[in-house]
């Protein structure tokens, strides 16, 4: 019996050494903590994202700007979308043969192009550090994973969540 302990103790300790070592050997390759996100793909999101609430909802109030930059990192964390905020932002589909963007301002002939107003621009990043960087959330919006303009009207069939500002959000039938 004391020979069969040790021995699963020996295997024990041999498997916890071996995965320590590989966990090693991973972080090695980069010279970085796995899930280590640099400074300049920080930045790079921090953008992506301040542009998606700037050109959705620049003149929302703070929870419909809180809202919009809300959905974009639940459609991040779904699995169901792109896996990076900036993916997520610049989504394209084909339906049909037409090229759908996910955030209608990103199809829009010249939204290169449009000029900025900066203390709404100004406001927008605020709001998306506050949510990408802080963690900030509102609560009734954590399933999340669509919204359009109250002026819009969808054939989703999507549950209703909430509407903020002139925005509805809508989560997944479960």
């Amino acid at each position: 019996m004391l020979k069969a302990v040790s021995f699963w103790m020996v295997i024990v300790t041999v498997i916890t050494v071996c995965q320590s070592r590989l966990n090693e050997l991973r972080q090695q390759g980069t010279g970085l903590p796995v899930g280590y996100v640099s400074a300049a793909e920080r930045t790079r999101q921090l953008d992506c994202l301040t542009r998606n609430i700037y050109w959705e909802a620049a003149s929302e109030p703070f929870e419909g700007k809180v809202a919009v930059a809300q959905v974009t990192l639940n459609r991040v964390e779904s699995g169901k979308f792109a896996d990076s905020v900036c993916g997520v932002v610049y989504q394209k589909n084909i339906i049909y043969e037409k090229v759908i963007c996910q955030f209608s301002w990103y199809c829009e002939t010249g939204h290169k192009t449009r000029a900025v107003y900066t203390p709404l621009w100004r406001e927008s990043e605020e709001v998306a550090k506050k949510v990408l960087l802080e963690n900030f959330r509102l609560p009734s919006l954590k399933n999340a994973l669509y919204f359009h303009a109250e002026h819009v009207s969808p054939s989703w069939g999507k549950p209703k969540i909430e509407k903020i500002g002139r925005h509805i959000f809508y989560g997944e039938r479960t």
